[in-house]
């Protein structure tokens, strides 16, 4: 049998190598094409807030850095505990040299003062200089709270009320917001329907993607 001339078998391995380069970079941009960039939900307004140190803190304070917010209140026997946890393990998780930040703010700012958040906050094993706590005044809170981070608090009536520490109905929910003080996005936290161990790698990627921003 006639071998095939040299230019043809040169031909053929050479498309055999293009078909296999193909095939690796679909595969390379599959693995490592970076996530679609999160939408802008919000910006967030400008605040003046109180923190765990009695020192003010402003939307200002805040900008050139990714963080994430939820709220909660120190009297809460229900969801908050188990929020302030799963965000002390965010903390544990993201690295100190990413410079993202915690806010936590308190739906019950006449209980809630800075010593009694920075209380709450060390049991928790809060890294101060990362996690803030936030009190103040009711319309400030308002303003960041819903206005700003979408997290509803409703206080509930005293009649109402089927326990002593039954005081608020809020949000669940772990917010983030970008470099640009904007509302980026939103994580349920608790609840049945909840797989907080998929929700946390998703929270830590989409810090880590925001981060990369400028």
């Amino acid at each position: 049998m006639n071998k095939p001339p040299q230019t043809l078998q040169w031909l053929v391995w050479g498309m055999l190598a293009l078909v296999i380069a193909a095939i690796v970079g679909m595969f390379a941009i599959s693995k490592f094409t970076a996530a679609p960039p999160l939408p802008v939900i919000a910006q967030i307004p400008d605040f003046v807030l109180t923190n765990q140190n009695n020192r003010a803190v402003t939307l200002a304070d805040l900008r050139g850095q990714v963080w994430i917010g939820d709220i909660i209140f120190t009297r809460c026997g229900g969801p908050c505990p188990e929020m302030t946890r799963k965000m002390s393990e965010l903390q544990a998780a993201l690295p100190a040299k990413l410079q993202n930040k915690f806010v936590t703010l308190t739906t019950d700012p006449e209980f809630d003062s800075p010593a009694v958040l920075k209380k709450y906050g060390g049991k928790f094993g809060a890294g101060f200089n990362r996690w803030t706590f936030l009190t103040g005044d009711k319309q400030e809170i308002y303003k960041l709270g819903v206005e700003g981070l979408k997290l509803s608090s409703v206080e509930i009536d005293p009649k109402d009320r089927k326990a002593v520490d039954d005081l608020f109905i809020h949000a669940t929910y772990f917010v983030l917001v970008d470099k640009q003080g904007r509302l980026r996005a939103v994580f349920e936290t608790v609840g049945v329907d909840v797989d907080w161990n998929k929700i946390k790698p998703q929270i830590i990627s989409a810090v880590k993607n925001l981060a990369r921003e400028k």
